[in-house]
């Protein structure tokens, strides 16, 4: 079994930056694939961001330029960096963890592990 738990969500002004960590527990954290995924009320959870273990890298299209992925294996974590953010980058943020690699990281189905999820409001 693998644990995730998010953080770092909160209320952020338009424009802002913000940047979530997602610490895992349970297993090894550096062979597993992990990624980001968003859901905001009313819409279907959507990919942002996914990287592997040797630090190849996925993002959405909505967020290409603004959002990084990054890991700390020593930490047994993953972060997402969001910049310039904007009112539709509101949604409920999870963390996943996935033995996966490739395009299939962009897939939520891809993945076998989630964490409860971190809210991020951006205002106006």
């Amino acid at each position: 079994q693998v644990q995730l738990v998010e953080s770092g969500g909160g209320l952020v002004q338009l424009g802002g930056s913000l940047r979530l960590s997602c610490l895992t527990s349970g297993r090894t954290f550096s062979p597993y694939s992990m990624g980001w995924f968003r859901q905001a009320p009313g819409k279907e959870q959507e990919f942002v961001a996914a990287g592997t273990s040797n630090y190849k890298t996925y993002y959405a299209d909505s967020g290409k330029g603004r959002s990084t992925i990054s890991r700390d294996n020593a930490r047994n974590t993953v972060f997402l960096q969001i910049d310039s953010l904007k009112p539709e980058d509101t949604a409920t943020y999870y963390c996943a963890a996935s033995i996966n690699h490739g395009a299939r990281l962009l897939r939520d189905n891809s993945y076998g592990y989630w964490g409860r999820g971190t809210q991020v409001t951006v205002s106006s």
